[in-house]
């Protein structure tokens, strides 16, 4: 009896999955992504007013609610002690405020897959979506056209009489961009974020051959898609999961296929091959090889760095990077390798975190890592189990030694959001039998 009531979905929760997945399925509509995302943070926070937080138990696990709370503070804090001096107090106010969507956001996503049922059906339609998502990209590479991003264009243009991307932008796209469209050229990161519930979902269906086919065809994908950055962050999720779906030798094997994959696809590709190309210039230990190297990353971390000795307890602000780079640029007037205007973010998720929010803040973020590395080790072998996808995932993405999207912008802040709750919810949402056999 106890069994079956833990594996049952909390009364009134049983929304929570097919809004996940909505929330993710609607990642190349922004603005109809970010909607569904407050209304879902905004419904789950009213249910829990209403009861007056009752029945908390049965929705998530007392470390499961503490967890995810505090991962919020995590983030959050640091927004809140960075406004006080902001370079755009307004600015930075309204960011604190607008933020505290997260919160609720966290409990609904971890209630959804705090039990079997749900995480299956969450972590199943994670590996739907990506892989559907995979196979139009492969479409788009073959015919030139992302069917998905086809049909999502069209739709646009019946509503507004225009479409998704201007003609300059579609014009500019370097690469690969699949269902986003060539005006929001962030595939192969959001891929390769979501790789490891699309690995652990054909391994567990079709065993070494499901996983083979999934990792080639992803990894076909993010080379013609590829920032380097996306490179870098699925390379580290085929070690982790390739050395327990493979071993070491056949794993071995596979990334010196994936290297002539690579180069060969330098050689077709124009874009590949200037991507190779630039990151081979950092081989030249010259400081303008790598700056080139590095896309001018490195005039942007020079300006990061500038920020963080002005500002070093609070950092400049969140969101204000833009407004204190030209003060920090240190080659004012020289045209920018990413084109004309300031830079919008460090690119780099340390450095973005302490010219933004500072000392104090990358505190705050240490303190919501050393939390969740805490949960994990003392959480049960199953419950470790379970929530495997969910930490890989999160933790590929914020990888300290790559480049990356900005931390607090709406929709890559969303993205590390959820997988945050994804991990705590899996990991710590209800016991299970197996957990309270071990704990």
């Amino acid at each position: 009896m106890i069994a079956i009531e833990t594996q049952r979905q909390a009364p009134g929760w049983r929304w929570a999955p097919a809004w996940v997945l909505t929330f993710v399925a609607l990642w190349p509509a922004r603005g109809i992504a970010e909607a569904v995302l407050v209304l879902g943070a905004l419904a789950g926070l009213t249910r829990l007013l209403a009861s007056r937080f009752r029945g908390g138990e049965q929705l998530l696990g007392g470390p499961a609610w503490a967890l995810t709370s505090v991962l919020f503070a995590a983030y959050w804090l640091p927004e809140v002690l960075a406004a006080v001096d902001a370079e755009d107090g307004l600015r930075a106010l309204r960011e604190v405020l607008i933020d505290l969507r997260y919160l609720p956001f966290l409990w609904v996503v971890a209630a959804a897959v705090a039990n079997e049922q749900g995480r299956r059906r969450t972590f199943g339609g994670l590996a739907v979506i990506a892989l559907a998502w995979t196979a139009d990209a492969l479409v788009e590479a073959a015919i030139g056209t992302s069917p998905l991003f086809w049909l999502l264009d069209q739709a646009k243009h019946a509503i507004s009489g225009h479409g998704m991307c201007s003609a300059r932008e579609i014009a500019a796209a370097d690469r690969l961009s699949g269902v986003l469209g060539p005006c929001n050229l962030k595939l192969g990161i959001v891929l390769a974020s979501l790789s490891p519930f699309a690995l652990a979902a054909a391994r567990e269906r079709l065993g070494q051959a499901g996983w083979l086919l999934a990792a080639a065809a992803m990894g076909v994908v993010l080379i013609l898609a590829g920032s380097r950055a996306s490179w870098l962050t699925f390379a580290l999720v085929l070690v982790w999961t390739g050395w327990r779906a493979l071993g070491a030798r056949r794993l071995a094997a596979l990334f010196v296929a994936s290297a002539l994959v690579l180069a060969a696809a330098s050689a077709v590709s124009p874009q590949v091959h200037q991507r190779v190309q630039r990151t081979a210039l950092a081989l030249t230990a010259q400081p303008d090889g790598v700056d080139a190297a590095l896309s001018g990353r490195g005039r942007i971390w020079s300006a990061a760095l500038c920020m963080i000795r002005e500002h070093p307890i609070n950092g400049v602000g969140p969101r204000a990077f833009r407004e204190a780079f030209p003060a920090c640029d240190p080659e004012p007037g020289r045209p920018a390798a990413w084109g004309s205007g300031a830079a919008f973010h460090a690119h780099q998720i340390v450095l973005e975190v302490l010219s933004e929010t500072g000392v104090l803040g990358l505190l705050l973020w240490l303190a919501g890592a050393a939390l969740a590395w805490r949960a994990w080790r003392y959480a049960a072998p199953a419950a470790r189990e379970r929530a495997r996808p969910a930490m890989l995932a999160l933790a590929a993405s914020v990888f300290p030694l790559n480049t990356h999207l900005a931390a607090y912008s709406t929709f890559w802040g969303s993205v590390l959001l959820l997988l945050a709750a994804l991990y705590a919810g899996s990991l710590w949402g209800r016991d299970g039998p197996e957990d309270a056999a071990q704990s």
